[in-house]
């Protein structure tokens, strides 16, 4: 094992890009060449790490030489085109790009659930949805109790997620509204100020989106329950940062709240928050900026004895993206 690895972040210049900068920096990650990957057009400008200046190089097959690990933050298109040139480069390409995640020769990796699946890599580790993330670490220590045959999940997906433009437009909107002005949306195909928009992603089968269809493909990946259904609405909402999931989960046999709470108490990366009485549960404000995923509002399903529903939220650019790409970085130094 190296003491300093060279680390590349591919797609740099990005929100996610910018946030696993962040974050190797903050998890002391041993990073001895840092080296920041972008367009053209971004070549030769400067990003700051620990405290220096680096230079942003251009994506090329030849950038990828000496480098031991490629975290992904760039569009499938471009991880598809450059994850050739970096497996032959001896890297380990962390994607977290939907291109690979369904690829049976590629593990998707969640730490705190499958981390034992990074051991079976060829080169390349995908990195799963973020709503996905979200919602099997606040879950998955329930197949304890029994094995989680279905769940019916809505998800309450902030601006953010759509990149660094929909914060930006949700504000505009807001602002506009406010002088009695009107604004074109451009990020969202509706005004999202003050509005929802239940559709994210194209149709990808029987009306339900390609978001909605990865909380159950993924899900049964990850969590290793290839029986798995789910029944998924995405929905886009006035939100800055973090998302917000409802989830109702059914198991072989009844399982209790009790025995639900102690079980989340308990299960790595997640806080349970859930004291109805004093309001205390959990709220994208209080779960932006961490990487911890908060789990409340625990209680039983009423239409099936053998279910529990439960909320979570979690920050998506971090667990949901960039802190889980380098989570999964460190079990490969380990």
């Amino acid at each position: 094992m190296k003491k300093l690895y060279t680390v590349a972040v591919l797609g740099a210049t990005g929100a996610v890009g910018q946030e696993m900068m962040s974050i190797l920096e903050e998890r002391n990650f041993p990073v001895g060449k840092l080296i920041p990957l972008a367009s053209a057009r971004s070549a030769g400008k400067k990003l700051m790490f620990k405290g220096e200046e680096v230079t942003i190089q251009e994506a090329c097959d030849e950038a990828f030489a000496g480098v031991d690990i490629v975290l992904g933050a760039a569009e499938n298109d471009i991880a598809q085109k450059f994850a050739p040139a970096i497996v032959a480069a001896g890297a380990v390409f962390v994607d977290n790009s939907s291109a690979f995640r369904m690829d049976p020769k590629v593990p998707l990796v969640v730490p705190e659930v499958n981390p034992e699946d990074v051991k079976w890599h060829n080169g390349i580790i995908s990195n799963p949805n973020c709503s996905t993330i979200i919602t099997v670490t606040a879950v998955n220590a329930l197949n304890k109790l029994s094995p989680i045959k279905s769940m019916v999940a809505s998800t309450y997906q902030a601006v953010s997620g759509a990149g660094a433009g929909g914060p930006i437009e949700l504000m505009s909107e807001v602002e506009a509204l406010a002088k009695g002005e009107t604004y074109e949306p451009k990020v969202f195909p509706y005004q999202i100020a003050y509005n929802l928009i239940p559709q994210i992603g194209g149709e990808a089968f029987e009306g339900y989106t390609s978001e909605e269809m990865k909380m159950q493909n993924e899900g049964r990946k990850i969590m290793h329950l290839p029986e798995l259904k789910v029944t998924c609405t995405c929905i886009r909402v006035p939100v800055v940062r973090s998302h917000s999931i409802s989830v109702t989960c059914r198991f072989d046999r009844h399982v209790t709240v009790e025995e639900v709470r102690e079980m989340i108490a308990q299960a790595p990366g997640c806080k349970l928050v859930d004291d109805l009485a004093s309001k205390q549960y959990p709220m994208p404000l209080e779960t932006s900026g961490q990487d911890i995923v908060y789990v409340g509002r625990i209680r039983p399903d009423l239409t099936d004895d053998n279910a529990i529903a439960l909320w979570c939220c979690g920050d998506q650019v971090r667990k949901g993206a960039a802190t889980n790409c380098i989570q999964i970085a460190e079990l490969l130094v380990k």
